[in-house]
């Protein structure tokens, strides 16, 4: 039996900010799936819960006004892995969420959810920071619009304010860039990430890097962003060497830490390799040359 005190159901978004303004001790409930394994482990003694499960307009995938691509917080993992806007132009999100849990996990597990558990592990974040992704968040007094790269503040923290509600994201499109997720884990599927990387990059017809992003989850306390790596990319061709010493940077950019997960040593052994691998298949994707022999 779950200690559940109340449970509101708002039937418009309006309503359910108005709601968490009445009850600032209840929690927003989207999927579900991390707040009641965190019921059932007695986190906490009772819960009051905001559903937003009504709330059919933080579950579309469409375009906005201006161009760019909206995610509804509300979209499901196995709603990210068939939706032809996604797999279109962000095959590494598709990739991504179809990595995350089993069937039943997908089908129940939504993106804003995923995103503002705060979990170092969360299947989402590397892509979702390797894309930019900025989120839009509703308050009772204001709305406001939230770089990825700012939005987490520690392990299991989220710089989301009181009575807010994360409604979605909105992500750029990158017409000829390549991309790729890599997830590690113990099993080969719905398992833990043990580290998950994802790489963006754009390249030139001289096949130079014009930009590079290279995210990390579960190698630090928060998801990470490898900027020096990416900086020392660009203007450059990928080779070898190059390679190498971006795998290097982003070791350096993570500074991994011994945990239950895996230790330090093999994490930063486990962090190269799959920069290496993303970002390489990522610059061949993008329509680069690269010279193995260089």
């Amino acid at each position: 039996m779950y200690p559940i005190k109340d449970l509101w159901e708002p039937g418009s978004l309006d309503e359910a900010v108005d709601m968490l303004k009445a009850h600032p001790e209840a929690m927003v409930l989207a999927g579900g799936t991390d707040l009641f394994i965190k019921l059932r482990e007695g986190h906490w003694d009772e819960a009051s819960f905001v559903s937003l499960q009504k709330l059919d307009e933080l579950r579309r995938i469409d375009y906005l006004p201006e161009g760019d691509v909206f995610v509804g917080a509300l979209a499901t993992f196995a709603q990210i892995g068939k939706d032809p806007l996604i797999e279109k132009h962000f095959p590494l999100l598709k990739k991504a969420a179809l990595s995350m849990g089993g069937p039943q996990v997908r089908n129940m597990a939504t993106l804003g959810g995923n995103i503002c558990n705060g979990a170092v592990s969360a299947d989402g974040a590397p892509s979702m920071f390797a894309l930019d992704a900025r989120l839009v968040l509703k308050g009772a007094d204001s709305d406001r619009v939230v770089p990825i790269t700012d939005f987490y503040e520690g392990p299991g923290k989220v710089r989301i304010l009181p009575g807010e509600i994360l409604t979605g994201f909105i992500l750029k499109e990158l017409p000829g860039y390549g991309g790729e997720y890599i997830k590690f884990a113990t099993r080969k599927a719905m398992d833990i990430s043990m580290l998950g990387c994802a790489a963006v990059c754009g390249v030139g017809p001289d096949s130079k890097i014009t930009d590079l992003r290279i995210a990390l989850g579960t190698a630090a306390p928060v998801p990470v962003r490898c900027t020096e790596a990416e900086q020392m990319a660009k203007g450059r061709m990928l080779d070898p060497v190059l390679l190498d010493e971006i795998a290097q940077q982003a070791v350096l950019a993570a500074n991994p830490r011994t945990s239950w997960r895996a230790s330090m040593e093999y994490r930063q052994i486990v962090i190269k390799e799959l920069a290496e691998r993303a970002v390489l298949t990522a610059y061949r994707k993008a329509g680069g040359r690269y010279d193995e022999e260089n």
